[in-house]
Parts: C-alpha cells; structure tokens; sequence
C-alpha cells in the first residue's frame, strides 16, 4: 500500500535585480496560490537581500494559507519573505551548494523567466530525474527550455505550460510519477479545482 503525501513543488524565476515586470510577479503569485490550492507544499529560494519571482510564489501561497518552505544561502534567517512556515538555511553560498539541496528537494519544478540561478537549479533537476515545467511567456530560461531537452540524452524533457494553472497541473501529474518511484502517492485537495492535463 502507497503512503499518501503532499507533494513538494519548487518554484524557481529571476531575482529582483533582473527587473522584472510586475505582470511576472502575478504569474509567480498565481503559481504559489494554485500549489496551495492543491494541497502541495511550495519549495522556494528564500532571498536575504531583495524580492524574486519565487518568493512572490510563496506570497502566493500564503494567500491560499499554502505551505512554504524557503531555503536560504549562509547563515542566519533574516529572509526577505517573513511569512514562510519552513526556512532551510543551507550555510552554502548562493550560486552553488544552495541551490543544489533546493533543487533536490522538490518532486517537481516549476520555472518562470529565470536567469543564472535558475538556470542551475533547473541542470540540477535535470541530472536528478526530478520533472520540471516551464511557464511560456515569461522570458528568461523558463522560455528558451520550455518543451526542450537539456542535452543529446533526452532523459526529461522541460515541459512547457501556457498558463499557471496548467503548469501546476502538469506538475502535480508529474510530480505524482516522481515520488510513486519511492512508494508514495499524491495527496490533492478535493477543493483543488485542479484537473491533470496529460
């Protein structure tokens, strides 16, 4: 018999200082509030220093009374995003370590526009088998990966989503493959209003 669970959904996009618009911001929200819909728990990267797409997720979220966990860089939790119920902090630097025990924490990842950082934690999802969704229309990585293979192998290709609420349905199906391999299934809200796409 499989032991239901929430899933954990990473929500990956660009940093503040990559000016992005605030029509962005809403997608990122609309993302985190349709996660939380579904009863799954928002995995995100928890800043120090100014907003990002993924902490505009865990706002989101919050709205919807989600769960959030934000992991940070160094030491401390002084974190931009106060209202998060979970604060990892990693002690690794920003650009590396931390973003590796993001990343391999989720069951599934979802990526709006998206610079470096993004980028990274994306390979690393990749390399891992962990499924991710690309939310079309937002620039960045999320737009040059959405329905692309990473490499030659074509292990898992980044599935691209045209709304947020389609990316978190692909997500939640996705996602709810991943974790069977290690014996558990999908826990969904029934008041989700979600409907799995593929």
């Amino acid at each position: 018999m499989l032991t239901e669970r929430r899933l954990q959904i990473g929500v990956m996009g660009s940093a503040q200082d990559l000016n992005y618009s605030r029509n962005l911001e809403e997608l990122a929200e609309e993302v985190g509030s349709w996660i939380a819909r579904g009863g799954a728990i928002l995995v995100f990267g928890a800043e120090k220093d100014y907003d990002s797409l993924s902490t505009a997720a865990c706002r989101g979220a919050k709205k919807e009374r989600g769960l959030t966990i934000g992991f940070t860089y160094g030491r401390g939790k002084d974190i931009y995003q106060k209202d998060a119920d979970i604060i990892v902090v990693t002690g690794m630097e920003r650009g590396g370590g931390r973003e590796f025990v993001l990343a391999a924490s989720c069951d599934c990842m979802i990526a709006l526009s998206g610079g470096s950082g993004t980028l990274n934690e994306l390979v690393v999802a990749y390399q891992l088998g962990i499924p991710m969704v690309a939310l079309k229309g937002t620039g960045g990585w999320a737009e040059k990966l959405a329905d692309q293979y990473f490499d030659a192998r074509q292990r898992l290709k980044v599935i691209g989503a045209d709304t947020p609420k389609e990316a978190v349905e692909i997500a939640f199906e996705q996602g709810g493959k991943y974790i069977a391999k290690f014996r558990y299934k999908t826990y969904v809200s029934p008041e989700s209003g979600l409907t799995f796409l593929r």
